[in-house]
């Protein structure tokens, strides 16, 4: 069967499209990867629905796209750990595949997933691709939402726009857990999600469009008070995840989905805690820190 990409939503012809058309698990060729990266420059989410991969097979395809992230995102010690470092947990498992408890700490944690974010913003060089598997999914909700950033953009008043450009944010996970009331976190962790520095506005290199560049990890402007960026950052925020802007994704087992993290934000929605939900994410790193990037 030839590749085939459709935009999902035809009112939407550069926002969210399916791929089908190609096995991932049997390895794709360099030439059809560079045909899907053409695909998420235009598209920003792609869905490649009854992928049935293992880990393995899911991070080799991802290799095509970049230098890839290790997940050091999260608080599960090593000797917790259920998947390897190249494989982002995002699940509610222990490392015996039970459900983890409603007070269990890295749950807890984990619920700032359903915060709107961009991956790994708190990394100084953060996330250029994810890929996301669905191996388990509960009965009903746990949907992932995406917001386009670049259409958040063009449709902000001209004054804005100037006054975002020259503007950095910091970022760090100890901001967005804190929404929560998450703040239980040891000196190591504190030391580990010092903020870093981030750009609110970026050039897209494969399109060439401009986004804003936001996530619940920003926590603060440089130069600004902290309550006026805050404010200004929740007003952006409010603006990017209109209705207009955003596409829900209904998972079914075994899709797998592509987003760019500097094009789009994104947020888990609530499900049952008490069922399993099993998602295996493998994440490929940017070219450099956003300030080195040309805007």
């Amino acid at each position: 069967m030839a590749l085939s990409i459709r935009p999902i939503n035809p009112k939407r012809d550069d926002f969210v499209a399916e791929v089908t058309g190609l096995d991932i698990a049997a390895g794709v060729s360099k030439a059809v990867a560079e045909e899907i990266e053409d695909a998420i420059n235009r598209y920003a989410v792609l869905v490649f629905p009854e992928q049935r991969v293992n880990d393995d097979q899911q991070y080799v395809f991802s290799t095509h796209f970049g230098p890839m992230e290790t997940a050091t995102g999260d608080i599960a010690a090593q000797g917790d750990r259920r998947l390897s470092m190249d494989i982002n947990d995002i699940s509610n498992l222990d490392k015996n595949g039970q459900v983890l408890q409603r007070d269990d700490r890295r749950r807890l944690f984990g619920l700032g997933n359903m915060l709107w974010h961009t991956d790994s913003s708190f990394k100084a060089t953060p996330a250029k691709f994810s890929l996301l598997s669905a191996r388990t999914i509960p009965g009903e909700g746990g949907n992932t939402e995406f917001a386009d950033m670049r259409a958040a953009w063009d449709d902000l008043d001209p004054k804005t726009q100037a006054d975002l450009m020259p503007l950095v944010a910091e970022h760090s996970q100890l901001y967005s857990r804190g929404l929560l009331g998450f703040d239980q976190f040891t000196d190591e962790e504190r030391a580990k999600w010092a903020p870093v520095p981030q750009r609110m506005v970026r050039r897209h290199p494969g399109s060439g469009r401009l986004s804003v560049f936001l996530a619940s990890h920003a926590g603060t402007i440089q130069g600004w008070p902290i309550p006026e960026a805050r404010m200004f950052i929740r007003d952006l925020t409010e603006h990017a995840t209109q209705r207009e802007y955003t596409y829900a994704h209904r998972w079914r087992q075994y899709d797998l989905v592509m987003w760019d993290n500097r094009a789009v934000m994104h947020r888990a929605r609530r499900y049952d805690h008490t069922q399993p939900r099993d998602m295996h994410r493998t994440t490929v790193a940017d070219c450099a820190p956003t300030l080195e990037q040309p805007l």
